[in-house]
């Protein structure tokens, strides 16, 4: 069969249904776009989710190969670095990378549009708009629909579930036999706030192109610029015990909360504590499933089987890099689907259970230790390192935010490597006062070579500690 003759439906045309719609009506398939809601163009959708995301390399390289990058860039802003603003109004700054590095700031409702717009240009793409999906047979692949004319059955050739994390199809699934769910729910919750812009349409905080982070152990803020001079604010807490949503009630409590941990912004947040209190805070879950694949007709794709939490800006990304991993094995298996749709499950399997567990981790970093300064000296001595020797050492950020051709699961492989070294070298007597100096680079060379062995392994390629040492 064509691909022309093959009919596909998507069911969510959310960021990853749509991107999945563009990338399989360029290879000529028939694309059936279905989702829940009203166009996202015409109204708002995304009331009580994030308004804007972190788009890094994985997912600028999923944009570039349908031809939408640029344009997305023109709309963006780039984040060089996070700012870490502690209780006493002090700014500490640590880059994401090396110089042309940066991570970006998006809107979700502008990608998501462009992207419906860009499916809608090709004449295979068909959209449907409240169109909510009620049942599947995973026997037949049929599925069905309740529309504002009534209900509608379709019979595609192949039906992917990109529905997000609360996927209906997903959720029909798991009452197959042999099917494993888990839904972890966090402690951690979160709302969002607001940094209106000046009158002229500046930024209020500064500097601009910047992740700000406000770590308080056991919560935190972070806030995140908009190109209307706004910053989109997030507060992360838990929902009980001491210092959580629940244990802060009425507006006294709530501005007094504000003043005291975050003194340097609290007047710059509009209306924090009407906020706080006419907004449920949302839950952070984590979705883990498998199969993906039923009939090797119906597939899992994005956040309807991985869906994680946000703490390394890697949701939108990871779900992009579904899209482009699964375009690759179309070309390479020359469309043929019943090998195509295994070998994307096992091909991302291990890998969204890597940024999933790093995803966890980094609220840890992100809330407690960036404020520590010790974390700040860890993080300066491997950045060093890594400029001497940049093939011997990535650092653990960089190989999951810029390095896309370095899987997720051998990026968290290495960084727990790179980790148990690094804890050596921060036991190094007065490390603080010698930190800078040559022989704590050679000492963490040794650790290194004797860590890997003279092969050293990075990412299938095989370099010995003499060559990498040639790099500094």
């Amino acid at each position: 069969m064509i691909p022309s003759q093959e009919s596909i439906a998507i069911a969510g045309a959310g960021l990853v249904g749509s991107l999945l719609g563009v990338y399989l009506a360029q290879r000529g398939y028939r694309v059936d776009l279905y989702e829940g809601r009203p166009d996202p163009r015409i109204g708002n959708v995304y009331q009580g989710r994030s308004i804007n995301l972190a788009l890094s390399d994985r997912g600028w390289a999923a944009l570039e190969k349908v031809g939408l990058a640029q344009a997305i860039r023109a709309e963006a802003i780039p984040m060089v670095e996070r700012v870490i603003h502690g209780i006493d109004g002090s700014l500490t700054t640590q880059p994401y990378g090396e110089a042309g590095q940066a991570i970006y700031s998006v809107s979700r409702a502008g990608i998501n549009q462009r992207l419906i717009s860009l499916a809608e240009q090709h004449e295979q793409v068909s959209l449907h708009f409240e169109y909510r999906l009620t049942q599947v047979d995973f026997a037949s692949g049929t599925a069905g629909f309740d529309t504002p004319a009534g209900t509608v059955q379709i019979a595609p050739q192949r039906l992917f579930g990109a529905d997000g994390a609360n996927s209906k199809i997903r959720r029909l699934m798991q009452e197959l036999p042999r099917m494993n769910f888990s839904l972890e729910t966090m402690d951690v919750a979160y709302i969002e706030l607001n940094i209106p812009a000046n009158a002229d349409g500046s930024h209020q905080l500064g500097p601009i192109e910047a992740l700000h982070i406000w770590p308080r152990d056991q919560f935190m803020l972070i806030a995140l610029p908009n190109l209307d001079g706004s910053f989109t604010c997030t507060l992360f807490m838990d929902f009980d015990g001491p210092n959580s949503f629940a244990s802060l009630q009425g507006a006294p409590a709530i501005q007094a909360f504000f003043e005291t941990q975050f003194p340097d912004v609290a007047a710059l947040l509009e209306t924090p504590a009407q906020h706080f209190i006419e907004r449920a805070p949302s839950p952070l879950a984590l979705v883990d499933v498998y199969p993906w694949v039923q009939a090797n007709r119906i597939c899992l794709i994005g956040d309807a089987c991985h869906a994680i939490v946000p703490f390394y800006g890697q949701g939108m990304n990871a779900g992009f890099e579904d899209c482009r991993i699964l375009d690759e094995l179309l070309e390479q298996m020359e469309g043929d689907w019943e090998q195509v749709l295994p070998a994307f499950q096992q091909s991302r399997k291990a890998n969204v259970a890597a940024i999933a567990t790093l995803a966890k981790r980094n609220y840890i970093e992100m809330s407690r230790l960036t404020g520590q300064p010790s974390f700040l000296l860890r993080k300066k001595i491997e950045a060093k390192f890594s400029r001497k020797y940049p093939k011997l050492w990535v650092p653990l950020y960089t190989m999951v935010t810029f390095r896309p051709e370095i899987p997720y699961a051998e990026a968290l492989r290495i960084g727990d490597e790179q980790s148990a070294i690094m804890d050596e070298i921060m036991t190094i007597p007065d490390i603080e006062q010698h930190w800078d100096e040559d022989w704590v680079l050679a000492k963490l060379y040794q650790l290194a070579c004797r860590q890997w062995g003279q092969a050293l392994t990075f990412h299938s390629s095989h370099r010995s500690c003499s060559d990498a040492k040639a790099d500094g």
